[in-house]
């Protein structure tokens, strides 16, 4: 697909070589350009969805054209903040869409980059309002912050984690992402243990192994 704008050039280079594009202007996005990378992210879904071999979910394409506006306009703010504070709300708003499976998966081909920026816009202003906003959209979308470190008490683990292919695609990026954080939540920390069997040593030795009470770790 060729790239005409500056939304569709950050988001082919984001996805191909996991490096972002700052411009020095925060452009208008047009609802073409809207319309080719919800078809974009539609192919790469499909890609990503190969290899967790499930057929049952679909891509919301409207979800992740969000996810990439909210990404891109988030990046650029990073170099840009001239007459933007009026409207931060709109080049970074909430989600409106229903939150399921296939929306969080959809969120996440551009999610999950942003905690690389929330860290890079922390370095520079820890008291930034833009950092709040981006983890409260975390928050929701929380497969996508792995790694980074979120306010999930009030997570229910069990409703959250019951669709089996989404509960293996979470609990995969845990391990890769080493997130003591979350593996120590007595109800994943259980899955896992399970999951590694004998092998634990192997996958994670550093784990703990947390007992029922939820107070003591052997």
């Amino acid at each position: 697909m060729e790239t005409r704008s500056p939304f569709l050039d950050t988001i082919f280079l984001l996805r191909k070589e996991e490096c972002i594009t700052l411009f020095s202007s925060l452009q208008q996005i047009s609802p073409q350009e809207e319309v080719e990378a919800g078809d974009y992210f539609e192919t790469e879904f499909e890609k990503e969805r190969l290899e967790f071999l499930s057929d049952q979910f679909t891509c919301s394409k409207e979800t992740a054209v969000w996810a990439a506006k909210v990404l891109y306009h988030s990046a650029q703010l990073y170099l840009i903040r001239e007459n933007t504070e009026k409207n931060i709300e709109n080049l970074v708003p909430g989600f409106k869409g229903i939150r399921d499976i296939p929306s969080i998966l959809s969120a996440d081909l551009s999610l999950r980059f942003l905690p690389q920026v929330i860290v890079a816009l922390h370095t520079i202003d820890p008291e930034d309002p833009l950092i709040a906003m981006l983890e409260n959209i975390l928050m929701q979308f929380h497969y996508s912050g792995i790694g980074y470190d979120l306010d999930l008490r009030n997570v229910n683990w069990q409703e959250e984690l019951n669709d089996n292919t989404y509960r293996k695609l979470y609990l995969e990026r845990i391990v890769e992402k080493r997130d003591y954080k979350l593996a120590e939540i007595p109800f994943i920390n259980k899955i896992l243990i399970a999951e590694f069997g004998m092998h634990k040593e192997a996958f994670w030795r550093e784990l703990k192994t947390i007992t029922e009470d939820h107070n003591e770790s052997i």
